[in-house]
């Protein structure tokens, strides 16, 4: 026999039409969002995979000083690898600021991916990254301004070894606005000349490593047999080459906090729907009485009221999951693709993503449901009929001093009485405002660290040479420079830049003594290294130098250590006039190209935000639209709930004539106490947990970041909050004009 309760799921549907669609949508943007997610990042993963094989990905590369000869050559290659000449030459763009690095066409090893488009065929022609071209608005068929030459642009491709945009091993921040890379004929890249070229070559073992562990002995047994050969430049292992491992590093990584943020989000969700089915049971408490004493079963009734919650859950994430596949999934593609240049790839099915986004998020609805709803019903039927739903002895109500003004007891009143509602809204807000502040708050941080970097910058043009070469520009003043890895308590490593400086510099206002080191505030900061601590670096090769903290000089933008040029060759065991490179306010155009190696400029030390800004912007914004949607619809449903539970009250007040004005000036401003205490307790509380979250997620990026929230983005997560309650507010008091006056006198007991 059919159970005559399922007719009263349609009515429930018809009279809480308001609540389950803004739930419903609701469930459908953050279950869309977060299936289109994983399912992109789980596809892309695959293929990312897969390019390695695909694509014959090196297993390393080396940049040596002069071009190997075939001698060396047949040398390493007796250490069981296979070496590739893998040469490119870097030169400057004219129609926009940017280094483009070229290279010939690939057939044995790294070999591109067109994405759109076609290969160089003939003189003058170059197909270019596809996200470095749409950055800077080059399209197939534009002529692109090379250093002296112009080339034609044929297609847009992936090179499987630059996934991410990173010029140089140091670098932890890629950059696909000011650096590309690109693929021309042979007979166009010869016709470059020697300005810019780099001699590299990428390596592949005979055997393929097991593991990392395994790769990694071998390139260091490699490494010695290069260094004793060669002048080395520069050497990276594939398996440290974030230029290739970053996107496949990252599209992993986001999955965890992806999975969080929705089971959060349900969560909470759950709990409103439990607390509005317990209303709805305190309202419906002598029906259900009178439905017990006839024979149904708790059972029956537990099912009955968390049907509807069930459903909208389960046919909200059916849905999600369609337009996580279709629009959503567009969507992260895009924001991907909008940073990473990876190759094509197949959208895959992914079970383990619809089970995380529909089945989890059912269960926990079932779950939390049924702990609170069986916890309710579990009083006898006679209790349910005389309404006393009390699960505890009823206790005097809190003695409010008569002092206070009537209305103002009222409403704490019904504050009091409304206590775990108004919890849920307190928990609400707090992570409605972790989302809010975030959104707001992490551009902000980026553009303050611009802003350092530019106002501290050591000079306009800082170069590093190959080889110590003459300049008559009157402002160049020479200095040493070199890199270590600092290895932290934590075990994470990172380089360090060291300067040897000349005695009265007029880039760097520091008196240094004898062996007197300074580091910059960024390593003192983000490492709480101290003025007379002692710091160990450590060179590529293994050998450890420790050096003693002699003070902290102002120098935000990276980990940086500076002493006299004179302890730094000393220290380094190079001549006493060496110098490896130029401060300058004017640009050095007397040296010879083939003697730079590196010219760094403000562009070059603001990439990290800029690409943080780029790459995150538009989600940025997404969160914050998302924050403002759940607290509207938090507050909504809550405030909503308190309404009506208090209606009985309400009708009784108009009874007593009581005006419309003044009952919500009682009911809704309680709940505006409520909202407005709340943010403004949160807000602190969020701001300690942002600063610890960005600690530990900037930490992982090279440099520092000092945590930094403008005033204006409090002012803003409050005004946010304010606007979206008035909306609220306006709407929860036409609900209150619409109790009627015999509500009370049909419910007299």
């Amino acid at each position: 026999m059919r159970n005559p309760l399922i007719k009263r799921l349609p009515r429930e549907l018809k009279s809480e039409f308001g609540k389950y669609l803004v739930i419903f949508l609701f469930f459908i943007m953050v279950i869309g969002f977060v299936s289109g997610f994983l399912v992109t990042s789980a596809s892309l993963q695959s293929e990312f995979h897969e390019t390695f094989e695909t694509y014959n990905i090196e297993h390393g590369n080396f940049e040596l000083f002069y071009e190997a000869d075939e001698a060396l050559i047949e040398t390493l290659e007796k250490e069981d690898v296979t070496l590739y000449e893998n040469f490119y030459i870097e030169k400057d763009t004219k129609d926009f600021e940017s280094t483009l690095r070229m290279f010939k066409k690939r057939g044995d090893v790294n070999r591109e991916c067109v994405l759109e488009g076609e290969l160089p065929t003939k003189q003058g022609e170059i197909a270019i990254d596809r996200v470095y071209a749409q950055n800077n608005g080059v399209a197939i068929g534009d002529t692109l301004k090379v250093g002296f030459k112009e080339l034609k642009v044929t297609g847009y491709v992936a090179l499987p070894d630059y996934s991410t945009m990173l010029s140089s091993p140091s670098d932890m921040m890629f950059d696909a606005n000011m650096f590309g890379v690109g693929i021309v004929t042979e007979e166009t890249f010869d016709n470059f000349g020697k300005g810019g070229f780099h001699y590299s070559y990428s390596w592949k073992y005979d055997e393929e490593p097991k593991d990392d562990a395994e790769a990694k002995n071998l390139s260091e047994e490699f490494l010695e047999m290069l260094a004793e050969h060669a002048m080395v430049v520069e050497y990276i292992p594939e398996y440290a080459n974030m230029a290739i491992h970053f996107a496949g590093n990252d599209l992993g990584n986001d999955y965890m906090v992806i999975m969080v943020f929705l089971y959060i989000v349900v969560a909470i969700i759950a709990f409103i729907f439990a607390i509005t089915t317990n209303n709805t049971i305190a309202k419906e408490a002598t029906v259900i009485g009178t439905l017990r004493a006839s024979g149904y079963s708790k059972g029956e009734l537990l099912r009955h009221y968390m049907t509807m919650p069930v459903l909208v859950t389960l046919f909200s994430a059916l849905i999600g999951n369609v337009l996580g596949y279709t629009y959503f999934r567009t969507v992260a593609e895009d924001m991907y693709l909008a940073s990473y240049s990876l190759t094509r790839y197949d959208v895959l099915w992914n079970a383990d993503a619809f089970v995380k986004t529909t089945v989890v998020p059912v269960i926990l609805m079932v779950v939390i449901n049924y702990v609170i709803l069986a916890y309710k019903l579990r009083l006898s039927p006679l209790r349910f009929i005389r309404r006393d739903l009390s699960t505890r002895q009823k206790k005097k109500a809190i003695r409010l001093n008569t002092k206070i003004g009537i209305m103002q007891r009222f409403r704490m009143r019904i504050i009091f009485q409304n206590m775990p509602n108004y919890i849920m809204i307190f928990v609400g807000i707090f992570f409605a405002n972790i989302i809010l502040l975030l959104g707001i708050a992490f551009p902000s941080l980026l553009h303050k660290y611009e802003d350092d970097i530019t106002d501290n910058m050591i000079c306009d043009y800082q170069y590093i040479l190959k080889a110590p070469a003459d300049t008559e520009v009157e402002d160049a003043e020479q200095y040493c420079a070199g890199s270590l890895t600092y290895v932290a308590e934590s075990g994470q490593e990172e380089d360090a830049t060291l300067f040897g400086i000349i005695p009265d510099s007029q880039y760097i206002d520091i008196e240094l003594e004898n062996d007197n080191v300074y580091i910059s505030d960024a390593f003192s900061e983000k490492y709480h290294i101290a003025e007379g601590d002692t710091i160990e670096l450590k060179e590529f090769g293994g050998k450890t130098y420790r050096f003693h903290v002699d003070g902290i000089y102002h120098y935000p933008s990276s980990l940086a250590v500076f002493m006299s040029k004179e302890y730094f060759n000393k220290t380094f065991d190079y001549e006493e006039d060496y110098y490896s490179g130029y401060f300058s306010n004017t640009e050095i155009d007397d040296i010879d190209e083939m003697y730079i190696a590196t010219q760094i400029t403000v562009s070059d030390m603001t990439k990290t935000s800029r690409q943080l800004i780029d790459s995150m912007g538009s989600m940025m914004d997404m969160l914050f639209l998302f924050g403002v949607v759940m607290f509207m619809l938090i507050i909504y449903l809550l405030s909503k709930i308190i309404i009506e539970k208090n209606a009985q009250s309400i009708s009784m007040t108009k009874i007593l004539g009581y005006t419309n004005g003044e009952i919500g000036g009682l009911y809704i401003m309680s709940t505006t106490i409520v909202v407005i205490l709340s943010m403004l307790v949160t807000l602190p509380l969020v701001d300690k947990l942002m600063e610890y979250a960005c600690k530990i997620m900037l930490s992982t990026f090279s440099g520092w970041f000092p945590y930094y929230v403008p005033s204006y983005a409090y002012i803003a997560v409050v005004a946010a909050g304010i606007l979206s309650y008035a909306v609220i507010a306006f709407i929860q008091f036409r609900k209150v004009k619409k109790v009627p006056m015999d509500m009370a006198l049909k419910n007299v007991e």
